[in-house]
């Protein structure tokens, strides 16, 4: 992973400040919020301007530049939170390393907060915040799923702002990567990168998806449902497969599963936005966003050459097409993709 270099203007004097807010309760982030408990690691003049993010993890915090690196919790221990807008009672978990601009989390069909892989979840987390959510009506959160992708777009938006933040960047997976589209086009200004995962324009091509057949087979035991929707079928695959429930099913507080009845207006949504009209890719000529656009080799969801449709309409997008790899080529190649979004992200 490329790891950004800081550059270091601030003195120890500063730190010296700054720890003592610490310990007299009275620091807070820049979003208004206070520091958990913890230990403040020793400042080493040697590496204030720049950190190793294995070494900041194993601390569980460093400064740079006078703002407060944390890492205490994990995808697995940071607890769940709420916050009201629109009329939601949204829930939602943030972790990872603070003072820059956060990565928003948007996920895929049926899935909640718990459904992303903690490989990247934290790995993303060394250096940068990441915020998990579950959109209104979906797991935790209250209120019902819209029938329509701008529509969840639009709760999104509240939500973000309701954190207080003024700059994000999205990443959406599978239909989440839909909605990021739509969160670009409705509040560009909250926008500062894009990263779109086995996702698709508005009149998305699905002439070759299998995702009816996958969706409605029977799964011994269920959860292979997500072997089959997210892994290519070639042992690696099936293997990558099975470390990823594991990883997943550590966390116990977990969200409530996606019921039918927001599944089935989920599925509303995307029959409504695959429809084929004139013009239909035109809105992406308006998001100007830098976009990372990834794709498996054979998306059996979402197909392939929906990546490819992106990146040759997005103004500033690059695509990234990983091998053996089918609707989560993310969960396949963790390593990789980290290494890619960090030179993307950081860039």
């Amino acid at each position: 992973m490329v790891i950004q270099a800081r550059r270091g203007g601030d003195s120890p004097a500063g730190i010296t400040q700054i720890s003592e807010q610490i310990r007299t309760g009275s620091a807070r982030f820049q979003d208004g919020r206070p520091p958990p408990a913890y230990e403040l690691a020793p400042f080493d003049r040697g590496k204030w301007t720049r950190d190793n993010p294995l070494e900041a993890s194993q601390r569980g915090s460093r400064f740079h530049q006078g703002v407060l690196a944390m890492t205490t919790h994990t995808h697995h221990s940071a607890p769940t939170q709420y916050v009201e807008a629109n009329g939601i009672r949204f829930a939602y978990r943030r972790f990872g390393k603070t003072g820059g601009v956060p990565i928003v989390m948007n996920v895929h069909f049926r899935g909640t907060m718990d459904h992303w892989d903690p490989a990247i979840t934290d790995g993303l987390a060394q250096q940068r915040e990441v915020i998990l959510f579950d959109n209104a009506g979906v797991g935790a959160s209250s209120g019902e799923v819209p029938a329509t992708f701008p529509d969840m777009a639009r709760d999104a938006i509240a939500f973000i702002k309701a954190l207080g933040i003024s700059k994000a960047d999205i990443l959406g997976y599978s239909i989440g990567g839909k909605i990021a589209q739509e969160i670009a086009v409705q509040a560009p200004d909250l926008v500062r990168k894009l990263v779109l995962v086995g996702t698709g324009p508005r009149g998305a091509d699905t002439a070759a998806s299998k995702s009816a057949e996958i969706f409605s087979a029977t799964y011994d035991p269920p959860e292979h449902l997500w072997i089959a929707a997210h892994f290519s079928s070639s042992p690696a695959g099936r293997a990558a497969g099975l470390e990823y429930l594991e990883r997943k099913h550590r966390r116990r507080d977990r969200s409530p599963e996606v019921s039918e009845a927001s599944a089935a207006t989920q599925f509303q949504a995307i029959v409504k936005s695959n429809e084929k009209v004139d013009g239909v890719l035109d809105y992406l000529a308006e998001i100007h966003h830098p976009a990372l656009v990834v794709h498996g080799k054979n998306d059996l969801i979402i197909p392939t050459v929906n990546g490819l449709t992106l990146q040759q309409h997005l103004p500033n997008a690059q695509l990234i097409i990983y091998p053996d790899s089918n609707h989560a080529p993310f969960y396949q190649y963790p390593e990789l993709f980290l290494a890619h979004a960090a030179l993307f992200l950081d860039a």
